[in-house]
């Protein structure tokens, strides 16, 4: 899962402002930084591993980074490397430059790539997915044998890019001579959108960037729609690709996402209310034998929900850790041993809000189980009579392809598992999961013309073609955890 954003000002120097903009999509992804920018002559870039406020921590670096248009990542590795070779945005000089931050991942890329160098049109300094989204851009660009590049010629190569990639990709681009580019996925599966502020626009992951940084939300790009902002600031938009049509992941709702972000006309903060409805009135209709003295969110992300069932239930909500914010998301630390140290450190509970009560914890999801497990044990030192565990989401049972890089499928706790085998796994005395079809609800009651979601961790069943047993198979063997 990563983090993009794209900007231009009319006049001004775009660096600092991509920057800010940065930290606002900081939680899509800690592993690297990176921004480019365009000054109608060149593409400055730079790039590194680390925290934004880490990459870029002196005014050298800015001063480098001329231009009025620029984009900008924050990347957490779903595909490739760790180092600073695969932090983006990536660069290339051929037919023109071009540079490009990419969330969510090609399901076919190393077919994509294997054509590329076969031609001979390019050899590959990487092993990211994101270096052949923009090498198959530019051989498309390439193709339509461009004499003076025109916003035409874009279109024409985006259209062969959007027919030919597959899986699920948001993606801001400088071209030179055209400007700031920016285009999603047939089915929407990453989010992407954009705002003006008088003469500048602004696209990013969320839309709770654009307005934290002053802007007015306009609209969240389409599935399979390109739009182009030149260099003059005219915006060009073109319809979607035929045959396009909303599919969003679903688990951006669940767990990504701020709160307050709206995606696709769909607020996160509503629909995390929604959540907690739902799964309230599931506990009172089939677990209504539990006595609940407390309800207690895992924070952060479940806290929207964790209050609508206390209010469902008609008990008190409490907060019951005090959380150490400079610990990242303990399902996507490599190894075991890091995220069981990880868990120690980043949570620690109150003792008198669990003493002697029967609580009821919620969280947003349950992945590995093994934080769930470490948090329950933690409670019960504390003095807690029974511990129950609520997860807002449906069992995680398959492994995600399109962007998060969620763990092998057989080290997830809910593959091959019953409800009864995960409870006593994480040690819980009752434990209930969000129901799918409320969870689909949830969302889609903010936007009733989405009526399907990429929801393939919780069934299975993937909306790709280039999704198959032996891709599947494969994945598996990259992502099986060897540290312990």
């Amino acid at each position: 899962m990563c983090g993009i954003v794209g900007l231009y000002h009319k006049k001004e120097h775009v660096s600092g402002d991509i920057y800010d903009s940065l930290i606002q999509v900081q939680h899509r992804g800690q592993d690297a930084a990176g921004i480019s920018t365009w000054d109608t002559k060149k593409i400055s870039s730079h790039k590194e591993i680390g925290l934004v406020t880490e990459v870029f921590k002196n005014q050298k670096t800015f001063d480098k980074l001329h231009g009025n248009i620029g984009i900008g990542h924050v990347r957490y590795p779903t595909a490739g490397g760790n180092n600073v070779n695969e932090a983006q945005p990536f660069y290339t000089a051929n037919p023109v430059n071009v540079a490009l931050a990419h969330n969510g991942t090609l399901t076919n890329s190393e077919k994509l790539k294997e054509e590329l160098v076969k031609i001979n049109f390019c050899q590959f300094n990487t092993s990211s997915d994101s270096e052949v989204l923009l090498k198959q851009f530019c051989y498309e660009l390439y193709k339509t044998k461009f004499r003076k590049l025109t916003k035409a010629h874009v279109h024409k190569a985006l259209k062969n890019v959007l027919k030919k990639c597959s899986g699920g990709y948001a993606v801001v681009m400088i071209v030179a001579g055209i400007g700031l580019v920016a285009f999603r996925d047939s089915k929407g599966i990453r989010p992407l959108s954009y705002g003006r502020n008088k003469k500048s626009f602004l696209i990013a992951s969320e839309s709770s960037a654009i307005t934290a940084m002053g802007y007015s939300f306009e609209e969240d790009i389409k599935p399979g729609q390109v739009i182009i902002v030149d260099e003059e600031g005219l915006i060009d938009k073109k319809r979607p690709l035929k045959g396009s049509s909303y599919q969003p992941c679903l688990f951006e709702y669940v767990y990504f996402s701020r709160p307050d972000s709206t995606i696709d006309e769909i607020s996160v903060h509503k629909s995390r209310l929604r959540m907690g409805d739902f799964l309230g009135q599931n506990i009172m209709t089939n677990y209504n034998d539990l006595k609940v003295d407390v309800v207690i969110p895992v924070p952060d992300t479940s806290r929207t929900s964790a209050m609508q069932v206390a209010y469902k239930l008609g008990v008190k909500y409490r907060e019951g850790f005090m959380k150490n914010r400079y610990i990242g998301r303990t399902f996507i630390m490599p190894g075991q041993s890091a995220r069981k140290k990880s868990v120690a450190q980043k949570l620690n509970p109150i003792e008198i809000e669990f003493k002697d009560k029967n609580v009821l914890l919620v969280d947003d999801s349950i992945v590995r189980g093994h934080t769930s497990k470490k948090i329950i044990q933690m409670v019960r030192e504390n003095g807690a009579k029974k511990v129950y565990f609520a997860s807002a989401s449906p069992p995680i049972r398959y492994q995600n392809v399109f962007g998060i890089d969620m763990p092998a499928t057989k080290e997830l706790v809910a593959h091959n598992r019953t409800i009864r085998q995960i409870k006593n796994f994480i040690g819980a005395d009752e434990l209930i999961f969000q129901d799918l079809e409320d969870l689909r609800s949830s969302a889609s009651i903010g936007n009733p013309l989405i009526t399907k979601f990429e929801e393939s961790v919780f069934t299975g069943e993937y909306c790709d073609p280039c999704v198959t047993k032996e891709y599947l198979l494969n994945l598996e063997n990259k992502r099986k955890d060897t540290i312990r």
